[in-house]
């Protein structure tokens, strides 16, 4: 039995619908790319990068050292309320020695760092929390302080 309608023996009805698709697919997933990568570009969706810069950069092994921490934004001003930790890299520190900046960005700790034995150089990795009610973020590798066997 054969259908009345116009289009029920033509077979090439669905000729070109899946390349129209893929096409379809392809422009969709292109602009949704260039779209996430506008938003991305504006910084976050408003937050700022931390870093912190440890005054001395480098110091010796098995000697205690005043560190001073200050902690700065991309535009260079100071963070108030943000923890730093000091966590051993390639050297060793007691315990995790941290603390939380003052209103000029500071924060002072004294640190002892230990070598491996024939070890003549290693680092300290330093880590920010930015203050919790702030847009602040730490995303970005911080500076290291570098160990040397004095």
């Amino acid at each position: 039995m054969r259908s009345n309608h116009p289009f029920a023996g033509d077979d090439r009805a669905i000729e070109g619908l899946p390349i129209r698709l893929v096409i379809a697919l392809v422009v969709g997933v292109a602009s949704l790319g260039i779209m996430m990568n506008m938003l991305s570009g504006l910084g976050g969706l408003g937050s700022t990068e931390v870093d912190v810069e440890p005054d001395p950069t480098t110091i010796d092994a098995d000697t205690a050292t005043n560190v001073t921490f200050t902690v700065v934004d991309e535009d260079g001003q100071v963070v108030e309320d943000a923890t730093v930790i000091v966590l051993g890299g390639s050297a060793t520190v007691d315990g995790t020695p941290q603390g939380t900046t003052d209103e000029d960005g500071k924060l002072e700790l004294n640190l002892e760092p230990e070598l491996s034995h024939g070890q003549q150089t290693g680092t300290l990795e330093v880590d920010v929390v930015p203050p919790a009610d702030s847009d602040y973020v730490d995303e970005q590798d911080n500076n290291e302080i570098v160990v040397v066997d004095g």
